[in-house]
């Protein structure tokens, strides 16, 4: 039991770490630089911990823009406010990042050009085979350790593990909470600690003030995220902007 344990628990931090870290706040964002070296790392790193729901960084980045250019109105990708339940807003999601991925939308973002790619782990991320391998990885991993079958309801989490993170912060971001600021969108901040998703869910101070490498924006809230990027920064690993 304790492996098992263990084992969601470090794919759901390892796996929300890389989106909010590298796909959200690096690749969306720019909030930060890093050398080519460590770009690769955590372009790597997000593979391994997302897994069989690998998201590929550039269409996630375009995706993201486009929700912040429309956030809350009819042309968000992901607004709650314009669909029946959780299932339809992230079918609708992936749509639109399909377009993205394929090349039928580019974002109009000045900084996309700039954008990491790399054609060997987005070949990699993107192939239903290896995607295949990382589920039946997961599920070698439970067949050998859980201690009884109920363990199994797990593995679905561990399959859609990014959109799955993806759903709720943008579904409870805008739909339940508190706002600390007056902004265009219904944009909301879910808890006063975010320790499950790591800051994203301060959806209200993120779309007030996008660039702010800290999510947290009043003294009683933590944005989780952040002392790992500090301490990154503090390493000179990164460099904030």
């Amino acid at each position: 039991m304790l492996v098992i344990v263990s084992f969601f628990i470090i794919h759901w931090y390892t796996s929300v770490f890389a989106q909010s870290f590298f796909l959200h706040r690096y690749m969306a964002h720019r909030m930060f630089t890093m050398n080519p070296f460590w770009e690769r790392f955590f372009y790597f790193f997000t593979f391994l911990a997302q897994g069989s729901s690998f998201l590929h960084p550039k269409s996630y980045a375009q995706l993201h823009i486009e929700h912040h250019n429309h956030s809350d109105t009819e042309k968000d990708p992901h607004s709650p406010h314009f669909w029946k339940d959780v299932i339809s807003m992230m079918v609708n999601t992936g749509r639109v990042y399909m377009d993205f991925k394929t090349g039928k939308r580019e974002s109009t973002s000045p900084h996309i050009k700039r954008m990491p790619t790399w054609d060997l782990i987005d070949g990699l991320g993107n192939s239903h085979s290896v995607r295949l391998a990382f589920c039946a990885a997961y599920v070698g991993i439970y067949w050998i350790f859980a201690p009884n079958a109920w363990f199994f309801l797990l593995l679905p989490a561990h399959f859609l593990m990014g959109p799955l993170h993806g759903a709720f912060v943008n579904w409870c971001g805008h739909k339940y909470g508190y706002r600390n600021y007056e902004t265009a969108d219904h944009s909301k901040n879910t808890f006063i600690w975010d320790i499950l998703f790591v800051g994203e869910t301060f959806q209200n101070n993120h779309h007030k003030y996008p660039r702010k490498l800290n999510f947290a924006t009043r003294w009683y809230e933590l944005d989780l995220g952040y002392p790992a990027i500090w301490a990154l920064a503090k390493a000179r690993i990164i460099r904030p902007i």
